[in-house]
């Protein structure tokens, strides 16, 4: 690692209200929106958080446009920004990568030289970092690709929702790695939706039921801090449990034909199978009832365990027929075909999604505020969690506001993460009934 650096989350919450000010004296503002200022319409972008969604995220941004260059790289683990650097030159060839090692910045603190480099950033750190990460890229007047989640907990989603605003008023577009709002059968099947082809929507039912996730074993030597952020999934404070970190997707789905987002939620999980001390806080599966506020209800599950039935996908009922997402088919309760998308030849939505943002970026447009809804759809999870680790019914303005704080106050790579384990090794987990989550 080549800097022990820290950073302070309260100094990242001051960054939102200090950039409206900047507001008036925005070159963004200036020149119009859609301004960049790289010489010869070049693009310069930068990523932060160099994984694998980070190296993907990448390389789909150089692939989007000939006029885009990767120019910064910011990881807080060197091993892991060399083996992000090279994959996306074995998927880049030429000169469309020039990340030198004086524009390679290793730790907590790099991420702000890494924006300052750039036009577009890309940020796919872990979700915790988000919030303030977002905020930076915002007060430097970047154009913003950043994966979901947006937080792990409610002070995240506020300070994001207050960032998204600063964005809209500097114009500077934002996409979020919610890629189904961006796949053509997704949205040609919710265009009927919403023009009524099933009627009233009245429930939902969400799936992410797989068998699990790679799992970072301890390694001698390492910090508690090190250990915690290499085996990220598996802490609240980093990953906001898989309930966040995936099933936002199918969440958000029913929050897109809703055009809304829940009242409020109630639901049960646990820990039955994936228990060990390498599995951190996390549940291994969650149910969760969310209501609207015209009475429909979304029931999701999402799950953990090794063979098992598996599902990810999205249904939706209506008064006049239903429509199945992960089948492209929409039917009549009579059972009358209304719509059947082949999605053979459809286009890669993690791929569109970055073509069209670099596209409206090209043209000068501001086309892309989606950091509202990112945000809010990460609420919806979050909202999720807290209701299976509370075992409590809970409402929207219950969640949102509260001030249950999961990010620690400052990093080094000696500080004492917020989840810390006890003298046998274990984590605290969530015991509903009696966790306070708000």
């Amino acid at each position: 690692m080549k800097e022990n650096t820290f950073l302070k989350r309260r100094d990242f919450m001051k960054h939102s209200s200090l950039a409206a000010g900047a507001l008036m004296t925005s070159p963004l503002i200036a020149s119009g929106y859609g301004f960049h200022n790289s010489v010869n319409d070049e693009i310069k972008v930068a990523v932060v958080g160099c994984g694998g969604r980070g190296s993907g995220a990448a390389t789909q941004a150089l692939k989007a446009a000939s006029n885009v260059r990767l120019v910064a790289m910011c990881d807080a683990f060197e091993d892991r920004l060399q083996e992000s650097l090279n994959s996306i030159k074995q998927s880049v060839p030429g000169d469309r990568v020039d990340v030198p090692e004086d524009r390679q910045f290793v730790g907590f603190e790099g991420y702000k030289q890494a924006i300052a480099l750039c036009d577009v950033i890309i940020l796919t750190t872990p979700p915790a970092f988000r919030p303030v990460h977002f905020a930076e890229a915002i007060k430097q007047n970047k154009h913003v690709f950043m994966e979901k989640p947006v937080s792990t907990d409610a002070a995240g989603v506020r300070s994001v929702l207050k960032t998204a605003q600063e964005a809209k008023q500097k114009k500077l577009n934002v996409v979020v790695g919610l890629q189904r709002h961006y796949q053509t059968k997704y949205k040609e099947l919710m265009a009927m939706v919403h023009k009524g082809k099933i009627g009233d929507v009245t429930s939902g039912q969400v799936y992410w039921n797989g068998a699990g996730v790679w799992v970072r074993p301890r390694e001698a030597q390492q910090t508690e801090m090190e250990y915690q952020m290499r085996n990220w999934y598996y802490f609240t404070w980093l990953c906001g449990d898989h309930i966040v970190e995936q099933h936002i997707h199918n969440l958000d789905v029913m929050n897109w034909a809703k055009n809304g987002y829940p009242v409020k939620a109630q639901g049960m999980g646990g820990r039955e199978v994936r228990k060990g001390k390498d599995h951190g806080q996390i549940f291994d599966h969650h149910f969760v009832e969310f209501t609207y506020a015209d009475g429909s209800v979304m029931n999701s599950q999402c799950r953990h365990i090794k063979n098992c039935w598996n599902q990810v996908n999205e249904t939706i009922t209506g008064t006049k027929g239903r429509v199945d997402f992960g089948a492209g088919s929409m039917t009549s309760h009579n059972g009358r075909v209304l719509m059947n998308h082949d999605d053979t030849n459809d286009p890669n939505p993690y791929q569109v999604e970055h073509d069209e943002l670099f596209a409206a970026i090209n043209k000068g447009e501001y086309k892309f505020a989606d950091a509202d809804n990112g945000a809010k759809s990460t609420m919806t999870s979050i909202m999720g969690r807290m209701a299976t680790y509370s075992g409590q019914m809970l409402s929207w303005d219950d969640v949102l506001n509260s001030k249950v704080e999961l990010i620690p106050a400052s990093f080094t790579w000696n500080d004492m993460p917020p989840a810390r384990p006890d003298a046998d090794g274990n984590y605290p987990v969530a015991v509903p009934g009696s966790t306070s989550v708000v």
